[in-house]
């Protein structure tokens, strides 16, 4: 065969080919743009033909420029609604349905919020093409209205054609468009949706949590419902979330309400939900809130086991100098006095436990971001701990005397032992927050996302579980009779027991000082100095008492005057801690050479996405299970060489001041406190260890044995 002919072969092949190809290309996928100063419309069509019966979409394009925007559905507090009216001729008719709108962005201007589009924004309607004439081409035209606002707003208007073959449907080059405005549109919510009379929201069901929520807004389809710009006060709870909307005169409380909510994940992503609101209260969510009796059941144990073990916990060994002393008064077989002492003791943990899960829980509702131990990111708060432990340390030294507690000046009657019993116990629920037993982790994240009542009850159930072992040893005569017999030995521990409580204010004053910096040094010590004078003021007042009254008397009243005095003069130089002082978040930098780098949730994802493996060790220089855990379990030279061998990449987190990062990670993966430890492998979803770690554990997660 000649070569012409075998050209001439080749040209007849492709355009037998490419014939159906080229007769779509003949008629355009989209209008003539329509071009103003403030941007671009076009009208698009998702397929280059049209089949007669079946669906397809239409759509306006619009390209605003940099500055400008167009309006939603409900177009807020000014603004208009995009307008567009389709209707096809020819070989098929049909009218376009309504526009199937994105979700829109919330534009404030000064008092008032808009629900506008910007940039380059596409707005699809449907249309069922029926067969008119066979054989014939369809005719669609396009008429279209919208408001462009920046500084000014202008009405703007533009009819559109297009000329569409009958032939299967074949996606046009402008379908991604299409794809990308169906991907921007909200989906149907799974929750149940409520609006009562007073405008609080409603949202109930599996998957609504406090660890998950960050963030939440609606916005009504219909104009007039609500007071677009007020804020819409957001509450989470497990199987709950509830918006505060401020009604407009156009809402009735009889008529469902419809819109998008918005939820804004602790990751920053967000999900629109299409909701239509029923009139009335939220519906009975007692089986979303974690499960119902049995998911309270367990948090319950949980919690009270997670108070048992803090007993071990190293954060609570200071508060054992504080029970010693009345180990005598169980020895003597005084069964009643220890009963009593045991029950007020275990009173005073469990009354510490609920005012605090109360206080975390009202911070919590306003607004704030605190955790478990969030007391100890205060640097106020540290250096009256280290001042109140000093001269606890003083008092068991015999420098003064408080009686048998920390209550009571100068006496040791039945009423002091007593206040002294519930103090002891105040005090043991202070000292141990800064550590987070096994199992508290999950009762504690319960009890802050459960309704009120079963988050007081989760409270009392971990106080009941710090008491419990004093409890049982004071109510069980067997147990009792296997203490040794008072005597001078008594007089000894007490001094000893000092110690370990100046060895925690050791440790509160370095925290004061990661926390405050160098300003915080002499601020603490001179408040050492201040109550070791209040402590030989009173020591003094009341060795002149036991000496005899008489001319005594106006210099007892001097010591005790000057002893308050000191105390409250450190008390006051501390509250008025100066700015300098201010807690700051991630304050404690991580030792030198110990491998980490500083947690960055970006960071983090972007180790990901290279497929890398991640340590992530979130710690606080306040926590002392943080502490134990790195010295005993991530500080091993053999662990690091794992990481080392296996590529780990150790994230530290430092939560010792406020850092909003560090406690969205924390809700994220169900916690209000630290420690918390996860690995990330290289591939794959995040592993939680355990709070309390091993070298062996860590090994073995990464993979190293």
């Amino acid at each position: 065969m000649r070569l012409p002919t075998v050209v001439f072969l080749s040209v007849l092949c492709a355009l037998t080919c490419l014939g159906p190809a080229l007769s779509r290309a003949g008629h355009a996928a989209q209008s003539t743009p329509v071009t103003t100063a403030h941007g671009t419309a076009t009208l698009l069509s998702d397929s280059d033909s049209f089949m007669p019966g079946q669906d397809m979409h239409f759509g306006l394009r619009l390209q605003l420029a940099p500055g400008w925007h167009t309006y939603w559905l409900n177009p807020g507090d000014a603004g208009e609604a995009v307008t567009l009216a389709l209707h096809a001729s020819g070989g098929a008719v049909g009218e376009g349905g309504p526009i199937e709108w994105p979700v829109p962005q919330r534009l404030r201007d000064g008092p008032l919020m808009s629900y506008a589009y910007t940039g380059d924004v596409v707005l699809p309607v449907r249309l069922q093409p029926q067969e008119a004439k066979e054989g014939a081409d369809m005719v669609v035209e396009a008429t279209a209205d919208w408001l462009v606002c920046a500084t000014v707003c202008v009405p703007e208007h533009a009819q559109f054609s297009m000329t569409l073959p009958r032939a299967p449907l074949y996606p046009s080059p402008q379908a991604p468009l299409f794809a990308r405005a169906a991907a921007q549109r909200p989906v149907a919510s799974p929750f149940a949706a409520a609006i009562a009379p007073d405008g609080t929201l409603s949202l109930s069901g599996e998957g609504l949590s406090p660890a998950m929520v960050r963030d939440a807004w609606f916005m009504p389809e219909q104009p007039g419902q609500i007071d677009h710009d007020a804020p819409q006060v957001l509450h989470v709870r497990n199987g709950l979330l509830q918006l505060g909307l401020k009604t407009a005169d156009g809402f009735h409380r009889d008529v469902p309400l419809s819109g998008i909510v918005v939820i804004r994940d602790v990751s920053g992503r967000e999900q629109a939900l299409a909701v239509t609101a029923r009139p009335g209260g939220p519906p009975a969510i007692a089986a979303a809130r974690g499960g119902g009796i049995a998911a309270l059941a367990r948090l319950l144990v949980l919690a009270f086991a997670g108070g048992m073990i803090l007993n071990l916990m190293p954060c609570v060994f200071p508060v054992l100098a504080m029970k010693v002393l009345s180990l005598e008064r169980m020895a003597r077989g005084e069964r009643r006095a220890a009963l009593l002492g045991a029950g007020l003791y275990a009173g005073g943990i469990v009354v510490a436990f609920v005012v605090l899960g109360a206080l975390i829980v009202g911070l919590r509702m306003a607004g704030d971001t605190v955790g478990w131990g969030f007391q100890f990111q205060s640097v106020t708060f540290v250096m009256l701990m280290c001042w109140l432990l000093f001269a606890i340390a003083l008092n068991l030294l015999g420098v003064f005397s408080f009686g048998t507690g920390i209550a009571a000046l100068g006496g040791a009657g039945r009423l002091s032992g007593h206040l002294g019993d519930v103090l002891t116990g105040v005090l043991a629920v202070v000292v141990a927050t800064p550590c987070t037993a096994p199992f508290m982790g999950a009762a504690i994240a319960g009890a802050l996302s459960a309704s009120p009542v079963a988050g007081i009850a989760i409270f009392v159930a971990m106080g009941l579980g710090l008491a419990a072992p004093y409890l049982l040893l004071a109510s069980v005569p067997g147990l009792v009779r296997l203490l040794p017999r008072p005597g001078a030995w008594m007089e000894i521990v007490r001094q000893v027991l000092a110690f370990p409580m100046l060895a925690t204010c050791v440790w509160l004053a370095w925290v004061a000082t990661l926390q405050g910096g160098q300003v915080a040094v002499p601020l603490l010590a001179g408040g050492l100095v201040l109550v070791a004078l209040a402590a030989w003021l009173v020591r003094k007042a009341q060795d002149m008492v036991m000496a005899g009254r008489g001319w005594r008397d106006g210099l007892v009243l001097a010591c005790r005057g000057g002893a308050l005095l000191a105390v409250a003069l450190a008390v006051g130089a501390v509250t008025m801690v100066p700015p300098a002082l201010a807690p700051q978040g991630a304050s404690a930098t991580p030792p030198p050479g110990d491998g980490s780098e500083a947690f960055s949730q970006t960071r983090l994802e972007t180790l990901r996405a290279q497929g890398k493996p991640v340590f992530i060790d979130m710690t606080a220089a306040w926590c002392i299970s943080c502490l134990v855990n790195e010295r005993v379990a991530l500080s091993p030279q053999r662990v690091r060489d794992a990481f080392t061998r296996q590529g780990v990449v150790y994230m530290k987190g430092d939560w010792t001041g406020r850092d909003a990062a560090i406690t969205a990670f924390l809700r994220d993966h169900g916690r209000d406190g630290v420690p918390l430890y996860v690995y990330y492998p290289a591939h794959g979803d995040g592993v939680v260890l355990p709070q309390v770690l091993t070298p062996g554990l860590v090994l073995h997660t990464i993979g190293a044995q």
